[in-house]
């Protein structure tokens, strides 16, 4: 019973910070205190035992204290600056890291800070606030710790900042980061520096492991460690915070060190991790998850560590309500959860017929795995079916990388080449993590795809739970749990069925390959014709793969900006491809490079006004013309220059136009009059930025929209939107989704969607 009590009370603060965040402040206010009246009526007529008044009060409190840090938000002096847009002189100290983002019109640094002093509009006032500094990349960049002056304008922020902080002036230095910032970024580097000689990816992975820093990782390599179910490696972890500690605690007593004194050194260990790996909230919350793992492999760690879970929770949200929102927090407490609850029962099963230790393998990341399943789910959108292999094999390597690492750089500082040469074993290790994310998201499905709508992840949550009092029975069977885990594996190398995808009579597929463009004409069976291939190759491949397309006789690159080409590799996977064309105009030269790297040929040049015959598809190009751009040098050039064609499929008339912006679309309204079509690609992603008379005149009856959910350019447009809606066209999305495939049966034109 103090283990549920103890748990109830994170349970309840949860909850409080929940319904205090999400909810509108009276209606919040209203709430709690119907509920701790209901608790403390349920309690005087003996209903309920007293002591699950706990959980209730663990509600009231935090949902007090994040709606005290919300009242004094509000009523900052920066909230009202920053409605205004002031342009203030502020002084404040760094919080974080910086980071360099790529923006819409070019890198950002992001770093978090508080305001201490803000000077504005003929008064000054002295605070303690958080914001989000917001600066142009060439702005001097300032290490954690630092307090600067600067001259800035301020803008509105969402969640727990008071005001976005753009600088407009150079920073003028008030204070040093202070000795134990200096020391932290001193063994920060030193990490760096031990593995530097290393592999590319390797020097990359073992910062990210010891302490979080992940800013240099190919984003390739990012990607498949989401697919893997590894990312949790490359953040800041319970785990990272277990294998340091615990390390520690080994050497200590090695050295001598019992009883009280290796609880000092304990503690000495996590404010030093929590010092190197950055004192957030993020940073905090992990090293909280990571003691709760320490506890629990101690005597009754079970117990302990159920009532330290608890209480972990309870302490976080009546610190950082706002954790509470967060998927890393709800992750970080469902895998701890799952360790503690679910992988001793299934360990247990498992060694009726296997040793202890392939047990243990086994049931940690199963157990952690099916507890994380539905939040990861409604993140991505998938499901990992290579997840528990994936961390099985990943293992064995994830401590000596951790570790060594960390020693590599703290005996670097004493002398570098001491501190490579105990870094050498993390970095081998490291490419063993690298090999095993790398082959795991090569599987033919690695991940299947999985709605992020209620129904589907109510799904999810109900198999979830019906895993766990079913798993005990089935791991406690030889012949049960092979015959599982083969149907798995067959799973993974075949793909999970799709019933009636591809649709009967399809022939055109709009990709759902995020932010960027990946359109599919059926060009006979089993083969297509493919214009663009998306930003990424994992996804271009799936949607292939799906459409059970092996034959790509033509691919048009319609230009050569990232979200057009960057997946190029990935339609490559498994299939013929024929010839491969684009716009003359080879920018930016990188994603030229690329095409090229990835084709092993250089692309050749679409030629306008060519009609031709590709299996099913008559396709003619109709931009951009041979003597010039046609288009206003103000707007982007690559996007103009993009190929644009009329095609004609199974009697449907297909006009398919990249990213043409308003002048070259003026331009094709003037040189093709009187065009019309039955579907129409949405030039640049529903950009408001169109022909909008041109667009309507086209007399089509389906507008497909290929564009990424929540992404950062505000596409499509509500206006453009609503102006295709108004001339009669069915408006489709891939965002709201999914693929978007046209279909056409017994001579009728329909839509199917596979969202």
């Amino acid at each position: 019973m103090p283990d549920v009590r103890a748990a109830a009370l994170g349970a309840g603060g949860w909850a409080g910070a929940l319904l205090a965040l999400l909810l509108p402040g009276r209606v919040a206010v209203a709430l709690v205190a119907v509920i701790v009246a209901a608790a403390l009526v349920l309690v005087a007529r003996r209903l309920v035992a007293p002591g699950w008044l706990g959980p209730v009060a663990a509600l009231a409190a935090v949902a007090g204290v994040a709606a005290l840090q919300q009242a004094v938000l509000d009523a900052s002096p920066l909230r009202g600056l920053a409605d205004e847009g002031a342009v203030v002189t502020v002084r404040i100290a760094l919080t974080s890291d910086v980071r360099v983002v790529a923006g819409q019109y070019g890198d950002i640094q992001v770093a978090q800070a508080r305001a201490l002093r803000v000077e504005g509009r003929g008064t000054a006032w002295t605070l303690d606030a958080p914001v989000v500094v917001l600066a142009d990349a060439d702005w001097p960049r300032s290490a954690l710790g630092t307090t600067v002056e600067t001259t800035a304008r301020l803008a509105p922020a969402d969640g727990d900042a008071a005001a976005l902080v753009r600088p407009s002036g150079e920073p003028r230095l008030v204070a040093e980061p202070e000795v134990w910032w200096d020391a932290a970024a001193a063994v920060r580097r030193s990490v760096r520096a031990a593995v530097a000689g290393r592999d590319a990816d390797a020097r990359e992975l073992v910062p990210a492991l010891v302490v979080g820093d992940d800013g240099g990782l190919d984003p390739d390599l990012a990607d498949d460690f989401r697919t893997t179910g590894l990312t949790h490696l490359l953040a800041v972890s319970g785990t990272n915070l277990t294998l340091v500690v615990g390390s520690v605690l080994v050497l200590g007593r090695w050295l001598g060190l019992r009883g009280r004194w290796l609880h000092v050194l304990a503690a000495v260990g996590i404010a030093g991790f929590v010092l190197t790996a950055r004192a957030e909230p993020s940073v905090v919350r992990a090293a909280a998850m990571g003691t709760v793992a320490l506890l629990g492999m101690g005597h009754n760690g079970r117990s302990r560590g159920v009532r330290g879970l608890g209480m972990a929770v309870l302490v976080l949200l009546l610190v950082w309500p706002r954790l509470a929102i967060t998927a890393g927090f709800a992750l970080s407490v469902l895998a701890t959860a799952g360790i503690l609850l679910l992988a001793p029962v299934w360990r247990d099963a498992l060694m009726r017929w296997t040793p202890r230790w392939v047990a243990e393998a086994v049931s940690v990341p199963l157990a952690a795995q099916v507890a994380c399943t539905p939040v990861v789910a409604g993140l991505s959108g998938e499901v990992s079916l290579v997840a528990v292999a994936a961390n099985l094999l990943a293992a064995p390597a994830v401590a000596p990388a951790t570790v060594l690492g960390l020693a590599g750089g703290l005996l670097g500082l004493a002398w570098a080449p001491l501190g490579a040469l105990v870094a050498a074993p993390a970095a081998w290790s490291a490419g063993w993590i690298i090999a095993v994310a790398r082959a795991g998201a090569e599987v033919p499905s690695a991940a299947v795809d999985w709605g992020t709508g209620p129904v589907a992840l109510a799904v999810l949550s109900v198999l979830c739970a019906l895993a766990v009092p079913l798993a005990p029975r089935l791991l406690g069977r030889p012949s049960a749990t092979l015959t599982c885990t083969a149907l798995l594996v067959v799973l993974m190398l075949t793909g999970p069925p799709t019933p009636g995808w591809p649709p009967r009579g399809w022939v055109l597929a709009a990709c759902d390959v995020g932010q960027g463009d990946g359109l599919v004409l059926r060009a006979g069976p089993h083969a297509a014709v493919i214009v663009d291939a998306g930003p990424e190759p994992a996804l271009m491949d799936a949607c292939l793969d799906r459409l059970e397309v092996t034959a790509v006789p033509l691919l048009v690159l319609t230009h050569f900006h990232a979200d057009h080409v960057g997946g190029v590799a990935g339609l490559l996977e498994g299939r013929q491809v024929g010839a491969v064309e684009g716009t003359g105009l080879l920018d930016p030269p990188e994603g030229v490079r690329a095409v090229s790297t990835a084709t092993g040929r250089d692309p050749g040049v679409a030629a306008y006004g060519e009609t031709r015959q590709v299996g099913e598809v008559t396709l003619q190009t109709v931009w951009p013309r041979p003597d010039g751009p046609g288009a206003d040098p103000s707007e982007s050039a690559p996007n103009n220059a993009s190929v644009v064609a009329v095609a004609e499929v199974a009697g449907l008339r297909v006009l398919l136009t990249g990213d043409v912006e308003p002048s070259a679309q003026a331009a094709l309204s003037r040189e093709l009059d009187g065009l019309g079509v039955d579907v129409l690609k949405v030039p640049h992603h529903g950009s408001r930025h169109q022909d909008l008379r041109w667009l309507t005149s086209l007399g089509a009856r389906l507008a497909l929209v290929s564009v990424g959910a929540d992404n950062d350019y505000g596409h499509p447009a509500p206006d453009v939107l609503a102006a295709l809606s108004a001339a009669g066209m069915e408006v489709w999305r891939t965002d709201s989704s999914g693929d978007v495939v046209v279909v056409v049966r017994d001579g009728e034109v329909g839509v199917v969607a596979r969202g």
